[in-house]
């Protein structure tokens, strides 16, 4: 039906958003205050150290175009909300080897945009839909340094109203696997003061790991969406 398959793409969609440029158009929200949307990177050596990062700040805004079933968006978490195995030591370094330590990390953040989606089947209420498709990528503004896109993998459940609150909802995981952290410059080599040491951890620490997402997007009320900026 029209209306499934609306909800479809809206699923998707619920990844990433930008806000709405135009009449017409259905605004969701992962609000990155709540707690419950999560961002955890895995990057684990072979003979070195399993390094795990996470946050729970991240925030989404995405758009439909109700008419044309079609969407695009945004995601952003910011670098100074992640954390490194609970560590403030290894929390400090991956902050220094994210921003190169030529920027503050508070003016940092990842980001992730999608351009537009669509699902390979309907969603209907509480049923997983899965899909695949590609965002591009960003670390303090720095891009993929091949400029190829990353694959992202998931599913979406429609939430109706009185399931997850009483909103319309929309849970998401997305996945982006060898994840290589060394395309965006996330490297001691990339940041001074770092050169000495680049050798000694070249086999501790993994250049490639895996992202994790989960969100939970629902539609803002009429107040909340005149404050989305």
């Amino acid at each position: 039906m029209r209306t499934e398959r609306l909800m479809a793409t809206l699923g998707l969609l619920a990844v990433l958003g930008r806000p709405p440029g135009a009449a017409g158009e259905t605004r969701f929200v992962a609000d990155p205050d709540v707690g419950n949307n999560a961002f955890t990177a895995v990057f684990d050596s072979a003979i070195g150290e399993r390094i795990t990062a996470v946050s729970s700040a991240v925030g989404c805004t995405f758009t439909v175009d109700e008419a044309k079933l079609e969407g695009r968006g945004h995601c952003s978490v910011p670098l100074a909300s992640i954390r490194v195995d609970n560590d403030d030591t290894k929390t400090g370094h991956f902050g220094e080897w994210a921003t190169n330590k030529k920027v503050e990390p508070a003016q940092c953040t990842f980001d992730l945009e999608l351009s537009a989606v669509t699902l390979p089947a309907p969603v209907e209420p509480k049923k997983l839909v899965a899909f695949s498709t590609e965002g591009t990528f960003t670390i303090c503004g720095r891009p993929r340094g091949d400029r190829r896109p990353e694959r992202i993998q998931g599913t979406v459940i429609y939430l109706p109203p009185g399931t997850y609150g009483s909103k319309r909802t929309l849970r998401i995981r997305a996945r982006i696997e060898r994840f290589d952290r060394e395309q965006y410059g996330v490297s001691p080599k990339n940041t001074a003061g770092w050169l000495a040491r680049v050798q000694q951890l070249a086999d501790v620490v993994g250049t490639e790991g895996t992202i994790d997402v989960n969100l939970f997007a629902s539609v803002p009320d009429a107040k909340e969406s005149e404050q989305q900026p």
